[in-house]
C-alpha cells in the first residue's frame, strides 16, 4: 500500500445552497490571500450560478473549482440539468457525485450515482464520490455493508481504473446535524475499510486514492481526524463559509 505522504491533502469546501455574488467574491478573495498552504489542494464548490464568476476570479491561482452536482446525460431534453461537458467548459476541475443530501432529498440511488461518476470521468473531470451510512444503518451494524454497496456500484460500472485521479468522501450521515460526533477512530475504521475494498481490485490505485472525511469537520476536530493514516483531507460544509475556519482546517491538513 502506498504511504500517506504520497497523497496530497485535499480540502474541499461545499457551500451547498448558500451565499450570494458578494459573498462568493469576498470568500474567494480571503482564501486567495493565504495560498498556498503547504502541499494542500484547496477546492471551493459553490452553487451553479457562481461558477463562472469564481472561475474568472481564480484564473492563474492555485484555488480549484468544483461543482455540487452533474447530470448523468451528455446532453438532450433534460431541462434544468447540467452536463459534465458544460462544467468542463466553465473551468470546473472536480464534481461531487452522490452527496448524502442528493441521495436523501432527491432520491438518487447507487446506479444513478455510478452513472454520474462515469459521466464526470468521460468529460475529463475528477469525480468526488460521496458515500456513507445513515444513523439507522450505523445503529444496526450496517455501516460497512452500506458503504461497500455504494462503492461496489461504481466499481461494477466503471472499474477500478476509474478511481485513478478520483477522490472519495466518507459522509457519516449520522454525525451531521444529529448531535452525535464521529470519533477519529470511527472515521479511520471506515476509511480503512474503503481503501482495503479498493485494494482487493488494485493495491496501487487504492494507495493513491484520496479519501476525505465529510462528517462535520471543524477547526476543533480537524487535527485529530487528519492525523489518521487513511484520512487525506476533508469535504467541509458549514465551516467552509467562514474563511478563517476553512483556512484553519487547511493548515491542519498541511501539518498532518
Amino acid at each position: 500500500m502506498v504511504d500517506k505522504t504520497r497523497r496530497k491533502p485535499l480540502i474541499a469546501g461545499n457551500w451547498k445552497m448558500n451565499g450570494s455574488a458578494d459573498m462568493a467574491r469576498e470568500l474567494v478573495d480571503a482564501l486567495l490571500g493565504h495560498l498556498p498552504i503547504g502541499s494542500v489542494e484547496i477546492m471551493v464548490i459553490p452553487p451553479f450560478p457562481y461558477l463562472a464568476q469564481i472561475r474568472s476570479r481564480i484564473a492563474g491561482n492555485q484555488l480549484l473549482l468544483g461543482a455540487q452536482n452533474v447530470s448523468m446525460h451528455a446532453g438532450g431534453a433534460f431541462t434544468g440539468e447540467v452536463s459534465a461537458g458544460m462544467l468542463a467548459d466553465v473551468g470546473v476541475a472536480g464534481v461531487l457525485v452522490g452527496h448524502s443530501e442528493r441521495r436523501e432529498l432527491c432520491g438518487e440511488d447507487d446506479a444513478q450515482v455510478a452513472a454520474k461518476f462515469e459521466a464526470v470521468r468521460r468529460a475529463g473531470l475528477k469525480p468526488v464520490l460521496c458515500i456513507g451510512e445513515t444513523l439507522q444503518q450505523r445503529d444496526a451494524g450496517m455501516a460497512e455493508s452500506r458503504v461497500g454497496e455504494q462503492l461496489d456500484a461504481v466499481l461494477e460500472r466503471c472499474g477500478i481504473e476509474a478511481f485513478a485521479g478520483a477522490a472519495i468522501a466518507y459522509e457519516p450521515v449520522w454525525a451531521i446535524g444529529t448531535g452525535r460526533v464521529a470519533s477519529a477512530s470511527q472515521a479511520q475504521q471506515i476509511h480503512s475499510f474503503v481503501r482495503t475494498r479498493l485494494a482487493n481490485h488494485d493495491a496501487t490505485i487504492a494507495g493513491l486514492v484520496r479519501i476525505l472525511y465529510g462528517g462535520s469537520m471543524k477547526p476543533e476536530n480537524a487535527s485529530s481526524l487528519l492525523a489518521c493514516p487513511d484520512i487525506d483531507g476533508g469535504l467541509i460544509g458549514g465551516a467552509s463559509l467562514n474563511a478563517g475556519h476553512f483556512l484553519e482546517i487547511a493548515s491542519a491538513a498541511a501539518r498532518a
